[in-house]
């Protein structure tokens, strides 16, 4: 059985735009674990939600189309390959994730978390961007099974 575009293009738009609103809505809330909330002017800190979300959604588009590579035969319609690319994906957006705070934080400078960000021994990962991987993309993938793809 062929699976064609419209089968996967419901599937793949629901997870595009679920993620950008859920990705958005992240960035926002976990802010003010970041040196920027207060240091930063507001245009500095609308410019760190744009641009964040902004990445967020290429790391989406980057993994979802690497676990589709490999374990997209069949989907979205088929159930294990679904689960297969949702697990791929977000394995893949974790450890996207340590690597880029650990890059970005601890070697670039580029940002810097603030006092109340927890953090993950042994790299110093902060907690909220390394749960926003698990946490986001779980509730897309499961949001979008259930209303897009297994209506």
């Amino acid at each position: 059985m062929t699976i064609g575009p419209s089968e996967w293009l419901p599937g793949l738009r629901g997870i595009l735009l679920a993620s950008a609103l859920g990705h958005l809505a992240w960035e926002i809330v976990q802010l003010p674990l970041y040196t920027i909330w207060f240091e930063g002017t507001p245009s500095d800190i609308v410019f760190a939600i744009v641009h964040c979300t902004g990445g967020d959604l290429l790391i989406v588009t980057s993994t979802l189309v690497a676990a589709l590579l490999v374990f997209g035969r069949g989907w979205p319609t088929d159930r294990v390959a679904y689960r297969n690319v949702m697990i791929t994906a977000i394995m893949l957006g974790v450890g996207y994730t340590i690597f880029s705070e650990w890059l970005n934080v601890n070697v670039r400078g580029a940002w810097a978390y603030g006092p109340w960000m927890p953090r993950i021994p042994p790299l110093g990962t902060g907690l909220t961007p390394f749960l926003q991987w698990i946490v986001v993309p779980a509730a897309v993938f499961l949001f979008v099974r259930r209303r897009v793809v297994f209506r």
